[in-house]
């Protein structure tokens, strides 16, 4: 098991050094810092990581394992919000296309990967508490938690820290989306594909080793 950790560690720290050695180049090229937000966008889709690893630590759900699980349900749709980052490519023009093609996708993929084996670890330690059926529930609400976590992000402009700064604009947002579904049809709209998007893509990655080693049998 600490093997396996240690290969996907390396195989995520050279995603994410390909990523920023490719901004790096393209800064010292051209002095254009227009995506230096893939640095701070990038770290915090690192955090969950960080939660779910010392969430996975603990031996029972105790209040270090809730204080871990809840700062992880906080930091989680950082990861994913990456994605979004691609409406930034429109701002790219003439031969560096194709270049920032690259740059903006595999900083999209390092968002989507790092949020998804994140919550591979917390359905991991969840596993020890939950039957299958309300372990897919909690999996499922987590992704769609984390689609309205997007949309507050994108659309309204709330972040992770506004927990602690905002409190109040962001419950006070929070509610009226919550209370107004058919008011806020974009809102639940944008979560619910997002999150359907998410787990389409987060199931055909949990199913890939058992594909690989029944093909081995």
């Amino acid at each position: 098991m600490k093997q396996k950790n240690t290969s996907i560690n390396i195989a995520l720290t050279l995603s994410v050094l390909f990523t920023m050695v490719l901004l790096a180049l393209r800064i010292a090229k051209t002095n254009d810092w227009f995506y230096i937000f893939y640095v701070w966008n990038t770290f915090l889709a690192i955090v969950p990581l960080l939660f779910s690893r010392q969430l996975l630590k603990q031996s029972t759900l105790n209040g270090k394992a809730i204080f871990f699980l809840l700062g992880w349900i906080l930091f989680f749709p950082n990861a994913p919000y990456i994605i979004t980052d691609l409406i930034h490519f429109d701002n790219t023009i003439g031969s560096l296309r194709w270049y920032d093609l690259l740059l903006v996708m595999s900083a999209t993929w390092n968002g989507l990967i790092l949020g998804l084996i994140s919550l591979m670890e917390v359905e991991k330690f969840m596993s020890k508490y939950l039957q299958p059926i309300w372990l897919n529930l909690f999996v499922f609400l987590g992704l769609l938690l984390c689609g309205f976590g997007i949309y507050l992000g994108r659309f309204l402009r709330f972040n992770s820290w506004d927990i602690l700064t905002k409190p109040y604009d962001l419950l006070h947002a929070s509610a009226h989306q919550a209370m107004h579904p058919v008011e806020n049809f974009k809102t639940w709209g944008f979560s619910f594909l997002f999150s359907i998007m998410l787990c389409i893509i987060y199931y055909t990655l949990k199913k890939l080793p058992h594909f690989f080693k029944r093909g081995n049998e």
